[in-house]
């Protein structure tokens, strides 16, 4: 019974951790945080009372198959926001079944938050994008389709994967990975009248006028 209240309240840290120290800070998105707290309980709960029967693990690990292949067909969801879904049904298996000695289901969560914490920090590939573009012409050659799609997004290309090159409508459909080049800085005084060459300009049109 003390297993079973350290890894709920391992758990309750960790994905408050993980869903509001970490996610919503970063990708703000409430649906899917709501999503993790649901998924994570839910698993939690089920688990936690499959553990004491003799098939409480096998039930555990095939409840763990058979979440990890459900697609959220409703919405679209990143490959960072996946990992996050991985690591919130981890966490529920992991403090339910709570195997071991008390401090084992403390101890993997905050190796798995900590995971979390480091895997989509932004030290870990700073300014490195992705994104799909359809470009209005066809770049057969790499090339040119690299020059140009760097002058596009001011960076540097890392990757591409063109999806369709379409020869007719002269358009160009490619998936970009590229590193963001730092944004020139604007002089805030650009494109304002010189106040010298104003007062000289207005000085001569009164002398001109004067004559």
């Amino acid at each position: 019974m003390l297993n079973l209240w350290v890894a709920l309240v391992a758990n309750t840290v960790a994905i408050l951790t993980l869903v509001f120290g970490l996610y919503f800070r970063r990708h703000h998105r409430r649906d899917l945080a709501l999503s993790y707290l649901a998924l994570n309980f839910g698993v939690l709960a089920v688990t936690a009372l499959l553990a004491q029967s003799e098939v409480g693990m096998g039930l555990g690990l095939g409840l763990f198959g058979i979440l990890s292949i459900i697609r959220l067909r409703s919405d679209a969801i990143t490959q960072a926001e996946i990992a996050y879904y991985f690591v919130a049904l981890a966490l529920g298996l992991v403090n339910g079944l709570h195997p071991g000695a008390a401090w084992i289901a403390p101890a993997a969560s905050a190796v798995l938050v900590a995971v979390m914490l480091v895997g989509d920090s932004a030290l870990f590939a700073r300014n490195t994008k992705r994104t799909t573009i359809t470009l209005d012409r066809a770049y057969p050659r790499e090339a040119d389709l690299h020059a140009a799609l760097a002058h596009l997004l001011n960076g540097e290309i890392l990757q591409t994967v063109v999806e369709r090159i379409d020869v007719v409508r002269d358009t160009t459909i490619v998936d970009v990975r590229y590193r963001a080049l730092p944004t020139p800085r604007v002089n805030p005084h650009y494109g304002q009248p010189n106040q010298a060459a104003h007062s000289a300009e207005f000085f001569a049109q009164f002398v001109g006028d004067m004559r």
